[in-house]
């Protein structure tokens, strides 16, 4: 930009040079100077025009240049020098430097155009001029070159601000479309407060779309969480809960009975979680074994594999939780030498409620695979003694195999029906009892269990578990300086197979009572559910769900034993509390009732305790059975002294 206003200085002092008889061609000289002025600018025009309009602009500015004679005039009185000035001028002006195209602004541009529009319209006035008019043009052209400069410096800091006026305009639209999508969500959310229900015969409620249901249930469970006011007209909340329970069935894909009995268990968004969280698996979990190692040193080693662990929580010292691992982590050296237990967590629950002692005698009534059992081995730093019973022999088979591989030296594996204890053996220090159940706190793990419980299959699961903790209660020794303790578990949430259960043992066995399980977290058991109402001591035993702890569903039950002497039934009992309940048979179909106590007992019922003579006697007879039937020998009976 620096180059031009000296090139137009040098112009105007060029064109008094000659003589003054010359003044009618200096002042035609004058105008072909100004006139590649006004070429350039038509020149820096066309450039930055041509690249929007193309060939259009370029040919305007030759018709310009040729309908201009001003050139021509100029020519006929000048010098050849003069003209290979003037044409060096206009090469230069024409071919122009960026810089010089881009110093010229659009006010500046529409200045020239406007002068040459009117040096085209009166040709005469821009040849004949005098030279006062001459000069005042050029100072006006140097004025106007200095406001071109003075401009630029101002567009400059104008570019400045505009790119902070930009930034503050885009954030305020940003803020404005924000407001308005929140304010339009809230429209949305006031005009469907009131969700209206659809009729039976809606194609709406017939749909199996399970979009369109996922959505029924989110509006459903909104109005029932605020119903007073959301409810449409005068909708009960039945109306609301029946299409829900519908609804849920399809979609997670229950039977109707097992749904209703789960919904009713918790509130109506925590029953959605529940059921959301059994499509979830849960982490695999190891439990240390600590007759072979310790869990840093296992968790090392699994680390040097690949295996990507952490341990199960602040309430486990054993537990370790695997996210990913490299290698199956059930056929791993550590696995194979017994260095660990692929076990659920909520199996070490059970376990570290019962707390064994060491050099007790400890009873697990329903030990298989023995995850339980061997972890109360390695409590009992393999002293004491452990008999691991499981009423199905098959199961028996990979009790034994764990038991070996995890070197537990202090078991006994025996198959009898638990309800058969303690006419087997008695006087235990503790009992275990993780009893058979629907398995509704499994279900991610066994998705089968959705639809294949009925009514009849938790009426016979619930009589055999009352069964089971009765025999439990009497196979332990009150008298036992270390223990006397019976802990009850299931991997069940139904009210039925857990506080209903343990509220039945505590009428039907007045001589226990209920302690902490020891378990520093978890829910406490309910001591009423709908038209239930349980022992107030029910809130000591502690329940388990994958929504809110992350591991299978699970409740645990702690008794203490007071006394070996079972006190008298009193006259005033129920006549529910006094009947005994039979297994249901497939000839009848139906449940069979005992015949109502008298409220006398036996000697033998009255104190049950362990007896080393009668124990002996039990032995020797199955020894000489076994030896008649494998050998052939008789055993002579022994004589009575």
């Amino acid at each position: 930009m620096a180059g031009r206003p000296a090139t137009k200085k040098g112009a105007a002092k060029a064109s008094p040079v000659s003589s003054p008889q010359k003044n009618a061609n200096n002042k035609r000289k004058v105008n072909p100077v100004k006139e590649p002025v006004a070429k350039k600018a038509k020149v820096a025009a066309g450039k930055a025009a041509g690249k929007a309009t193309g060939k259009k602009a370029a040919k305007a500015v030759e018709e310009d240049s040729e309908d201009d004679e001003s050139w021509a005039y100029g020519a006929v009185d000048e010098s050849d020098s003069e003209v290979e000035e003037m044409d060096d001028e206009f090469v230069s002006a024409e071919e122009g430097s960026d810089i010089e195209v881009g110093a010229l602004n659009d006010d500046f541009l529409g200045d020239e155009f406007a002068e040459s529009d009117e040096e085209s319209k009166a040709p005469g006035t821009a040849m004949f001029g005098s030279d006062e008019e001459d000069e005042e043009e050029g100072e006006e052209e140097e004025e106007d070159e200095e406001d071109i400069f003075a401009s630029n410096s101002e567009d400059s800091d104008d570019d400045d601000d505009m790119e902070a006026k930009s930034r503050k305009l885009d954030a305020a639209a940003k803020a404005e479309a924000e407001e308005a999508e929140a304010e339009l969500q809230t429209n949305i959310m006031l005009e469907n407060d009131k969700y209206v229900l659809p009729g039976d015969d809606h194609e709406i409620l017939q749909s199996t779309d399970l979009q369109v249901v996922q959505a029924r249930i989110q509006e459903i469970v909104r109005v029932l969480n605020n119903f007073r006011e959301m409810r449409e007209g005068n909708r009960s909340r039945n109306d609301y809960i029946a299409q829900l329970l519908k609804d849920l069935c399809l979609y997670y894909g229950y039977n109707e009975y097992l749904m209703e009995k789960l919904f009713y268990i918790f509130p109506v968004s925590e029953a959605i979680e529940f059921f959301e969280a059994n499509e979830v698996p849960r982490p695999v979990t190891i439990r240390t074994n600590t007759l072979k190692t310790r869990r840093r040193e296992l968790a090392q080693a699994l680390i040097n594999r690949g295996v990507n662990l952490d341990p199960v929580g602040k309430w486990s010292k054993v537990g370790l939780q695997v996210f990913d691992s490299p290698v199956p982590i059930g056929a791993t050296p550590e696995y194979l030498a017994g260095h660990y237990m692929l076990q659920a967590a909520s199996s070490f629950l059970p376990v570290m409620a019962l707390a064994p002692q060491e050099h007790e005698r400890v009873l697990d009534m329903a030990s298989a695979p023995g995850g339980k059992s061997t972890y109360i081995a390695a409590l009992l730093k393999n002293t004491g003694m452990v008999f691991a019973n499981d009423a199905n022999k098959d199961r028996t088979k990979s009790l034994v195999a764990n038991i070996h591989r995890l070197g537990v030296k202090n078991a006994v594996v025996c198959n009898y029906d638990g309800r058969e204890f303690p006419g087997v053996i008695g006087g235990f220090d503790r009992v275990l009892l993780d009893a058979p159940c629907s398995g509704t706190g499994v279900i991610s793990k066994d998705a089968s269990v959705k639809t294949n419980k009925s009514e009849q299959d938790f009426q016979m699961l619930s009589q055999l578990q009352k069964q089971l903790i009765l025999s439990a209660i009497d196979s332990v020794d009150a008298g036992s300086k270390t223990g006397g303790y019976i802990v009850y578990s299931t991997c069940s949430v139904t009210v039925d197979e857990n506080e209903d259960v343990v509220n039945y043992a505590l009428k039907k066995r007045p001589n226990v009572k209920l302690v902490s399980t020891g378990l520093d977290f978890g829910k406490e058991g309910f001591t009423r559910f709908r038209e239930k109402v349980f022992h107030p001591s029910i809130s000591l035993t502690r329940r388990y769900y994958p929504h809110m702890h992350n591991m299978d569903g699970f409740y645990v039950a702690k008794f203490k034993k007071i006394s070996n002497k079972i006190p008298k039934k009193e006259d005033n009992v129920d006549l529910d509390e006094e009947e005994e309940f039979t297994p249901i048979t497939e000839e009848t179909g139906k449940r069979s009732r005992g015949k109502k106590s008298n409220g006398s007992k036996t000697a033998e019922e009255e104190s049950i305790s362990f007896n080393a003579d009668e124990d002996a006697e039990l032995i020797r007879a199955s020894q000489a059975k076994l030896l008649q039937q494998q050998k052939g020998i008789k055993l002579r009976p022994k004589k009575s002294t």
